[in-house]
């Protein structure tokens, strides 16, 4: 396994993801990871990738933003031996909180992870991922909370980059990102 998917290896993680025509609303098209969560070939390879790509990279924890990379976040954070930290919309953490609001095509939303997430590790290097970029609004704002933490934002993960929607650039001006397939 390389640190670089090969084609062949990226259109088995693509073939395992399910499009949902019309889903949350007339016009969109869903990409449902289940499919490939559920496929222990495509899992797997694109589990091995992530951990070969991370293992150098020294991390401490792995973000993960709700609710789809608490998957991909926790399992890896588990093959690197190091902790997982939940970025939650707000609301759904106990504890005290620290949150950074978002801009919705029709009004805002928050995210909020807890004050001490990284044990108060102002040198903590984290990763954080999710499994879609889109408009990058929820990913943009959960960069923020890794960095008011004081941590180290050493990148962000995507195993889905929408290029249309050009979010990955918006994030890109918060942390390095990396997208393993480009739609």
């Amino acid at each position: 396994m390389s640190i670089v998917l090969s084609e062949s290896e990226k259109k088995i993680i693509i073939d395992s993801i399910r499009d949902i025509k019309d889903f949350p609303k007339p016009g969109i098209v869903f990409k449902d990871i289940t499919t490939l969560l559920n496929n222990k070939e495509a899992f797997a390879l694109l589990m091995n990738h992530l951990e070969e790509r991370y293992r150098s990279y020294d991390l401490d924890y792995v973000a993960g933003i709700d609710s789809r990379g608490f998957i991909f976040g926790a399992a890896l954070a588990d093959r690197l031996g190091i902790g997982f930290v939940p970025v939650r919309k707000k609301g759904k953490l106990p504890g005290t909180t620290i949150c950074e609001k978002y801009e919705l095509e029709y009004g805002f939303d928050e995210v909020e992870i807890h004050i001490d997430a990284f044990n108060n590790n102002h040198e903590a290097r984290v990763l954080l991922i999710d499994d879609l970029i889109a408009t990058g609004g929820t990913a943009v704002a959960a960069s923020k909370l890794v960095c008011d933490t004081k941590s180290k934002l050493v990148e962000v993960c995507f195993l889905l980059n929408l290029e249309f929607l050009k979010g990955k650039q918006r994030v890109e001006e918060v942390a390095p990102v990396y997208s393993i397939l480009d739609i």
